[in-house]
């Protein structure tokens, strides 16, 4: 099958092709966490709670792709996958979205630091550290780490975008392999 024929094949939705680019999904977001861990421990830069989030964010969106992967579904089981990936996706975009805005506050309006993600676990109620978190700190926008010109939170979020946009695209489509010609 050359190169055409396999693109078209994926683009209809080929169950094979879907799989394996189920699995490349699932492998840029292993790749995402080793680096946000490489990040943490030889970089020594600590997570902030949003970070902390984004990082769930995108590991729910590396385990549903693996799922998928492994699982190989047809029409409507790869739709529920769709949905699951766009839920996934656009939870890590909204937080990460949140820690840009916190970012871009200009220096006296960003709010004050709060107490660590740990000690709020510890001491409140899990909807009360979520709504607190997502609110966020003083810690939350300040950047620390950029490449390209992007902070580390503007990567998640393009990475969140063309994973979650790629996932849905690839699994709400017909598993009807292409027509020979």
């Amino acid at each position: 099958m050359s190169f055409s024929q396999r693109v078209c094949a994926a683009l209809a939705g080929d169950r094979t092709y879907r799989r394996a680019a189920n699995a490349f999904g699932f492998a840029v977001c292993a790749a995402l966490m080793g680096y946000a861990l490489y990040a943490q421990f030889h970089l020594h830069l600590e997570p902030c709670p949003l970070c902390v989030f984004q990082r769930i964010g995108i590991t729910a969106l590396g385990v549903i792709f693996l799922i998928a992967a492994l699982q190989g579904p047809r029409r409507w089981g790869a739709r529920v996958y769709a949905v699951l990936i766009a839920l996934a996706a656009a939870a890590t975009i909204a937080v990460a979205g949140r820690q840009i805005y916190l970012q871009h506050l200009p220096p006296g309006e960003v709010p004050s630091c709060g107490a660590p993600l740990s000690v709020m676990l510890q001491f409140l109620p899990l909807t009360a550290v979520i709504r607190k978190v997502l609110t966020g700190s003083g810690e939350c926008g300040i950047i620390d780490w950029t490449f390209l010109g992007l902070s580390m939170a503007e990567w998640v979020l393009m990475w969140a975008v063309v994973l979650g946009v790629g996932g849905v695209v690839l699994n709400a489509r017909n598993t009807r392999p292409p027509r020979p010609d």
